[in-house]
């Protein structure tokens, strides 16, 4: 049936024409944006997931903005340790030239001290951005990446402990912090006596010292002032020894043992009244007094813990004096342990810096992984947006003649009527 006051073929192309048309903007807004998924109305779960891929990019960027600032920092101090290390090297030529008679010793200790003062400087110059590696303080944790779980977003750093190299800061302990009474261990030893204390599993950054006290303790051989005061080790600051990174207890053992031998050699005390060995992680004392109502109590005392790392490791070269031929024999097994020291901050930075460096690397490509499946997501796909234009072109042409020649269907019933 035909009628003038409704047309079904005009309707059904008018709206295939519509929907034609509509498709047709759709891939123009694609082709012009770029984006297939501009908004969330385009697709609400493509939009969202995008979004929180693009603000995680944007995190990346900015964590790799501090790997670049952290690595430059410990670049810096990678290079000024092994800068040091080479003036320590410096160093012990001019000791090993000092153990010969006959050298002017003085000249050599003013060479020495010059070096010592370069190190110093090298020490308080080797900062970027305001941190320096090489001076004591907190340990500093740079931003390495970012965690997303189930549970929301956390963050996580690579750890860079300070190596602090400066001499005055490794330990300054005040008069009275070694009190009687107080240390891990504790022994007295009477008359002629061995007694031995082993050290515990050390703690990096932890001041180590032995501490002294005494009723009597042969006072004629041993300096009043320093060991024979009664309930207090006053000695026990100068013979002290700070837990570096990686030191096992036998390495602990052996600075104590060292420190002093080094305090009796600077006072002019007497071994044969107490002496210090270490074997391994135990240090053996050996008292000789004479009189078996003398005492000597020796402890192992430790000095405040923290989670910093202090290396020390200049703090013997700064303190080496080859003026005595005593002074310069002690200086060489002194700038050893410096050098070895030094060498052991440098590897501790290098392998920081190469982590950093890997990081860095690992950032970059998960931030490129992250950004094409950002673009797979949302991103017009040219080649088919182009191809689909050109048909739904085709179609609207297509449509237009349809809805036409529908439209042209009411005028045919006019001929009906005409005579």
């Amino acid at each position: 049936m035909s009628s003038i006051n409704f047309n079904k073929s005009a309707l059904v192309a008018l709206d295939t024409l519509k929907g034609i048309s509509k498709n047709l903007s759709e891939i123009q807004s694609q082709i012009a944006t770029g984006k297939k998924v501009d908004s969330a109305k385009d697709n609400a779960a493509i939009w969202a997931i995008s979004k929180v891929m693009e603000s995680d990019v944007d995190g990346f960027a900015k964590i790799n903005e501090s790997l670049n600032l952290g690595a430059s920092s410990v670049a810096v101090a990678r290079a000024g340790s092994e800068q040091i290390e080479g003036l320590l090297e410096d160093m012990k030529g001019l000791i090993i030239a000092a153990q010969e008679e006959g050298q002017d010793r003085d000249k050599l200790q003013t060479d020495i001290d010059r070096l010592n003062e370069q190190i110093t400087s090298i020490i308080d110059a080797a900062q970027f951005n305001g941190v320096n590696l090489l001076k004591g303080g907190d340990a500093v944790n740079i931003l390495a990446s970012l965690d997303r779980s189930a549970s929301g977003l956390a963050t996580s750093s690579i750890r860079v402990d300070r190596q602090d190299m400066k001499a005055e800061q490794v330990v300054d302990t005040a008069a009275g912090v070694y009190a009687a009474g107080t240390g891990a261990s504790a022994a007295t030893l009477n008359a002629t006596q061995t007694q031995d204390i082993t050290v515990g599993t050390p703690t990096a950054g932890v001041a180590y010292s032995i501490g002294l006290t005494g009723t009597d303790a042969d006072s004629s051989a041993f300096v009043p002032a320093t060991y024979t005061t009664a309930g207090t080790a006053t000695g026990a600051a100068n013979i002290a020894y700070v837990a570096r990174e990686g030191d096992t207890a036998a390495d602990v053992a052996a600075g104590l043992a060292a420190a002093y031998a080094d305090y009796v050699a600077d006072n002019g005390l007497d071994t044969d009244v107490l002496n210090v060995s270490a074997d391994g992680a135990t240090l053996t004392f050996t008292s000789g007094v004479t009189d078996g109502t003398d005492t000597i109590a020796v402890r192992l005392d430790t000095v405040t813990s923290d989670d910093n790392v202090a290396s020390g490791a200049v703090t013997d070269a700064a303190n080496i004096d080859v003026t005595t031929t005593e002074g310069a024999a002690r200086a060489l097994a002194t700038i050893e342990r410096a050098i070895q020291a030094t060498v052991d901050v440098a590897a501790e930075f290098g392998s920081a810096e190469k982590r950093i460096s890997n990081q860095m690397e690992f950032v970059g490509r998960l931030m490129d992984a992250m950004k094409a499946g950002i673009s797979a997501l949302t991103d017009t796909d040219m080649e088919e947006a182009s191809a689909r234009l050109q048909s739904l072109q085709v179609q609207q042409q297509l449509g237009v003649q349809a809805l036409s020649i529908a439209n042209a269907s009411p005028q045919q019933l006019l001929s009906l009527f005409r005579s």
